[in-house]
């Protein structure tokens, strides 16, 4: 069988939570299935790490496929004449877009709708494009994947379809993700914080991610305690979001938080191990990846009370309400001063990540694939 993808978020360098899910599942999926034939559909020219097998042809599609306007253009109009040229019997779409103008079986993994609770955090033409055109994806679909129980009864509820019709497939961490040595944490410390320890957030600065929140709670915890903890932000900004800058103007302890830039996972395994914390504080997620890759690294998580998030975590977390400063400045607090605690935390965790990994999300993905094929729509 010819299988199209949508590719379009495999960027070298870039790759953010939908990414990881698009490389890691695909990678093993095209692997695992040679007698099937993959159409990698690509909106600009492709980096060869992501052509994992000799049964992938990469395709280029234009136009760039950036905007709301051009992702019209690219899946109503570009996508269906080349499904048709090309003879593909099924397409995937890892990042939720569908072709409502194919005439394709189909299947999007649509990780979260947060844009109906919280459109007021897109750009405007953005939301206005979230909220008309996925619940017709949800619809048109043969079956949908999602990365959460969460998320598959937000689906449920919110565009109207059955929950027979959706597969929870939940995400994993990479291999790069383990502990550090104690000598592998204090070089990490002393070149990163002068020695100190610190908290870390890892992922998009999105109004979404409470960046500004986490950052109001740090400096009443540094002005409450006279701790010497800093704070560590890995991540690029998104949407513009000035409200983190404000809060940033206004802080005492403002010298105390430090910016990466984006990190690479082995970059980011040695910040992850280095952490007394993983601060992880988001108004919604779908699944959270960080909070793996932390469990992973034996860092103690410091997440919200909220969504997907007590599913993923379990009894492995330390739990605040995102809305609540006090209630964040008191896991920060606590996780600073309570070494039992962080022990009884990296402890649970080790059991609880054992649930994630790459390898049965993608064994997920394709049995959720099959029966989409399965099913002719």
């Amino acid at each position: 069988m010819k299988i199209a993808v949508n590719t379009r978020l495999l960027l070298p360098g870039k790759l953010e939570g939908i990414g990881w899910f698009a490389t890691e599942t695909l990678k093993r999926i095209t692997r695992g299935h040679p007698e099937h034939e993959f159409l990698f559909l690509f909106d600009r020219p492709w980096s060869e790490e992501f052509i994992f097998s000799d049964n992938i042809t990469p395709l280029l599609v234009a136009p760039q496929a950036r905007h709301p306007l051009l992702w019209y253009a690219w899946f109503e109009y570009s996508i269906p004449r080349i499904l048709e040229r090309q003879g593909a019997a099924f397409f995937i779409s890892p990042d939720g877009y569908l072709s409502l103008s194919a005439n394709i079986t189909s299947l999007p993994v649509i990780h979260d709708i947060n844009f109906m609770h919280y459109p007021e955090f897109h750009p405007w033409l953005t939301r206005i494009y979230y909220r008309h055109f996925f619940p017709k994806f949800a619809v048109g679909a043969a079956r949908i994947a999602t990365v959460s129980e969460y998320s598959k009864k937000d689906i449920c509820n919110s565009f109207g379809i059955s929950p027979e019709k959706i597969d929870v497939v939940y995400n994993g961490a990479g291999d790069d993700y383990k502990p550090l040595s104690g000598k592998e944490r204090e070089v990490v410390k002393n070149e990163l914080a002068g020695g100190a320890d610190f908290f870390l957030f890892a992922g998009s600065f999105h109004e979404r991610k409470n960046i500004g929140g986490l950052l109001r709670a740090f400096d009443t915890f540094k002005t409450g305690t006279g701790s010497a903890v800093k704070l560590v932000l890995a991540g690029e900004r998104m949407h513009g979001y000035r409200a983190m800058d404000r809060v940033l103007e206004k802080m005492v302890s403002r010298d105390d938080v430090i910016f990466t830039g984006r990190m690479e996972p082995p970059g980011l395994r040695k910040l992850y191990g280095a952490a007394i914390a993983l601060v992880y504080i988001p108004f919604f997620e779908g699944f959270g990846i960080p909070v793996i890759e932390a469990m992973y690294c034996n860092t103690p998580v410091i997440v919200s009370d909220r969504t997907s998030l007590p599913e993923v975590a379990g009894d492995a977390a330390h739990y605040v309400d995102p809305g609540d400063i006090s209630s964040i400045v008191d896991g920060l607090t606590r996780l600073a001063a309570d070494e039992k605690y962080r022990e009884e935390l990296i402890d649970k965790a080790a059991g609880r990540r054992k649930l994630f990994s790459w390898d049965r999300t993608a064994d997920l993905l394709w049995r959720s694939i099959e029966a989409a094929i399965d099913s002719g729509k």
